[in-house]
């Protein structure tokens, strides 16, 4: 062999010897900044490292951006010797033929770890973030405007408080360093350049050619964007309408459809169709607010139609507004309660039929405390029941009865009056009641069942 065959085998046989030697160090060894649950092993075998881990004490400490804000009492990391098996594991994640001065910080659960201690720390930490932040600027996120057929997005505004939830994470993630150290992270706004904030602005951009029709029992209003919204925002996952721009139409729908608070048509016992007086709780009317935020809604989702069902409101023990897209018997239907002051007399109507009437006694005219007209509604029943209330002397009373149907929030109802022994047809002017409408005991009870909740009760 010629003096440069044996050079190259030379160089050859070294490059081996060097590469096996690292390769066999750097396989039993880890790199020179490695570390396991934040202790430094670097250098270290597989059996060093577990005898420096498995010994160090936990502190039960944790820090953020340096500043201690929870100590708990020093504990055992709780490894045994089955762990060895996971510094083996560890040692080949972080192997390389060369040695390396990456940093890394690999993480090895003990087997015999405490999750009441860590739940412990978990739960105080996060009590105390919670606590600094509450004098801390919260971030602004980035919003989205519609207005005058405008789309504008607001820049956002950083604050500085802290991320609980990824300092949390974090915090899982370093469960078992001996001081877990939380770096400052900061809660940060939604930019205008995040893809929801992108998909909101378009969806707003839409608005511009978009309408929908607000179908009101058997009318039909198509209303534009402009219409229904002067101002539109999206902001933290939540669109805020400003809808005076609708008014106008719910004023105008109401006048023509609502019947809250108006006078009905009535076809009485007798046949006679009458006007009944204005101001009863029976009826429904839209509401601008509700309906602001179904138009809305529905504008923004691209939506075709929306019932205004949903938009209502009525007066009285319940809110939500009846005789909503009734058309029999002139809204009223054909299941309700009428009254007569003039005969002195109760019909009880079910499905169109007569069930049951009565004479009654209703409220003193001569003190002003007659029976209000109108159309009203029965709110709830009660049997038996306990009335209160104050008597033409000034003094306040408490009267049982058997049966109690009220029908306005004043106090006024059907009951049964077994105290009264006047059931003249002209007791009413000077000798009726607070107000209520008096059934004799034998009577009341077959008119408590002929009535139910909410059905309207027609005084005149």
């Amino acid at each position: 062999m010629n003096t440069k065959g044996k050079v190259a085998s030379g160089i050859v046989a070294a490059l081996v010897i060097i590469i096996g030697g690292s390769y066999w160090h750097q396989s039993t060894h880890f790199n020179k900044n490695t570390k396991i649950n934040g202790i430094n092993v670097g250098g270290l075998t597989k059996a060093q490292a577990y005898d420096k881990v498995s010994q160090t004490k936990l502190t039960n400490r944790v820090y953020l951006d340096g500043q201690l804000i929870y100590q708990g009492s020093r504990t055992s990391a709780g490894y045994r010797k089955a762990d060895q098996g996971k510094f083996k594991t560890a040692l080949q994640k972080q192997f390389t033929l060369f040695p390396s001065s990456e940093q890394r910080n690999l993480k090895i659960t003990p087997s015999e770890s405490d999750s009441s201690r860590v739940k412990g720390i978990k739960q105080s930490v996060e009590r105390k973030l919670k606590t600094l932040n509450e004098n801390r600027q919260a971030p602004v996120n980035a919003k989205v405007v519609w207005q005058n057929n405008q789309v504008t997005t607001t820049k956002p505004q950083k604050g500085n408080q802290y991320d609980v939830k990824r300092l949390m994470r974090r915090l899982d993630q370093n469960a078992y360093d001996p001081s877990i150290r939380l770096p400052k992270l900061y809660t940060q706004p939604l930019g205008a350049s995040s893809s929801e904030i992108k998909k909101q602005k378009n969806k707003l951009q839409k608005l511009n050619h978009r309408s929908v029709n607000y179908q009101v029992e058997q009318n039909r209003y198509r209303l534009s964007s402009k219409d229904v919204l002067t101002k539109v925002t999206y902001e933290d996952g939540k669109y805020t309408f400003d809808t005076a721009a609708l008014k106008p139409t719910v004023k105008k729908i109401n006048r023509e459809k609502a019947t809250l608070g108006k006078s009905f048509k009535f076809k009485t016992h007798s046949g006679k169709v009458i006007n009944t007086a204005k101001g009863g709780s029976y009826g429904w009317k839209i509401s601008e607010t509700k309906a602001g935020k179904t138009l809305g809604k529905a504008l923004v989702d691209g939506k075709k139609s929306v019932n205004a069902k949903a938009d209502i409101f009525g007066e009285g023990y319940y809110t939500g507004g009846l005789g909503y897209g009734v058309t029999k018997n002139h809204g009223l239907g054909n299941t309700y309660a009428e009254v007569s002051i003039a005969d002195q007399h109760a019909w009880f109507y079910k499905d169109g039929k007569e069930v049951f009437s009565a004479d009654v006694v209703t409220g003193k005219q001569s003190s002003g405390d007659a029976t209000p007209k109108g159309v009203w509604y029965i709110m709830y029943q009660q049997s038996p029941s306990v009335l209160r209330g104050t008597g033409d002397s000034g003094k306040s009373y408490t009267q049982p009865v058997s049966y109690w149907s009220a029908f306005t929030n004043s106090g006024v109802g059907f009951h049964d009056a077994s105290w009264r022994s006047n059931w003249s047809k002209s007791a009413y002017l000077n000798d009726g009641s607070n107000g209520c409408v008096n059934m004799h005991p034998s009577d009341a009870g077959t008119a408590y069942h002929a009535i139910v909740v909410h059905e309207p009760v027609i005084v005149y």
